[in-house]
């Protein structure tokens, strides 16, 4: 994956390269390409005939077409310069060769390397799947109303202004509690003995959700009021906690406007789960794990 991901890297940055000389005329763009030895790409359209041939493997040009055009971003093969389309051509040629090595020496029927072939071939699929079902199905402005009413009442109605104190054991909590039971003040107290980085803010953390932190540290906090904090040590992965809210006002969530173009993209994934859900009950699914 490394060395794809490598590999796609330098090809965008010389077809970049590329485009950014690009400003010269075609012509001596192309006087250039033949000077050096290497002719550009035929300008024929016919997508049966092969852009190259390596070790007698055909790389075709509808292939070639499809490959340049997404990595220069271009939405013709026409708008490439034929310095950019002789740069895709060798990417491509390039890892073909590499490609044929890897199969020679059985590279592809390594198990992680399958999985991944696998994986991508799914991936691939689903997408034109989902693509294809969801092309004339653009969500109504109801739709994303409706969406949008259901996403508001997931929301958090209120959010937390908290300090905590984080130590390692539940008896040197339970010390710190006593020492604030009577009337010690909690941020210097924090200052010294927390392990927590917002130690250097007096043990302030900020403004919270309860669906942002975890559950143990959530259910604390929603049981105190305004300056309250808890009186008996509060356990998470992380080591024992003091917690005291400092403030509690009311969350006010975004506009419909603000988060239209996500709802769009909501309503159509849940559109897709729904057709994929029934694709499900009626394959024939044995499961022997």
């Amino acid at each position: 994956m490394i060395y794809t991901r490598f590999f796609i890297l330098c090809a965008l940055a010389a077809l970049t390269a590329c485009q950014q000389k690009g400003s010269a005329p075609a012509s001596a763009a192309s006087g250039a390409g033949s000077a050096a030895g290497t002719p550009a790409p035929s300008a024929s359209t016919d997508d049966s005939a092969p852009v190259a041939t390596v070790n007698g493997t055909t790389i075709s040009r509808s292939f070639f077409d499809f490959y340049a055009k997404g990595l220069a971003g271009k939405n013709s093969v026409a708008e490439l310069t034929p310095e950019q389309k002789q740069q895709a051509l060798d990417n491509l040629v390039r890892a073909e060769v590499i490609a044929q090595e890897a199969t020679k020496e059985g590279l592809d029927k390594d198990p992680g390397n399958s999985a991944l072939l696998q994986l991508a071939r799914l991936n691939v699929l689903q997408q034109a799947v989902s693509d294809r079902y969801l092309k004339d199905k653009k969500p109504t402005e109801q739709e994303d109303r409706a969406e949008y009413e259901t996403q508001v009442g997931l929301l958090p109605h209120q959010e937390y202004h908290v300090a905590h104190i984080l130590v390692a054991t539940e008896g040197f909590a339970r010390k710190l509690i006593a020492e604030l039971e009577k009337g010690a003040n909690f941020s210097d107290v924090a200052k010294r003995e927390s392990m927590d980085p917002s130690k250097t803010n007096g043990g302030d953390i900020g403004w919270l959700t309860p669906d942002r932190i975890m559950k143990p540290f959530a259910d604390a906090m929603l049981a105190l009021k305004k300056g309250e904090y808890t009186h008996k040590p509060v356990q998470t992965q992380y080591g024992w906690h003091i917690i005291r809210v400092d403030d509690i006002r009311d969350v006010t969530p975004p506009t419909f406007d603000q988060v239209h173009q996500r709802l769009d993209q909501v309503v159509q994934a849940k559109k897709f789960k729904a057709y994929t859900d029934g694709l499900m009950k009626s394959a024939q699914v044995e499961k022997k794990l």
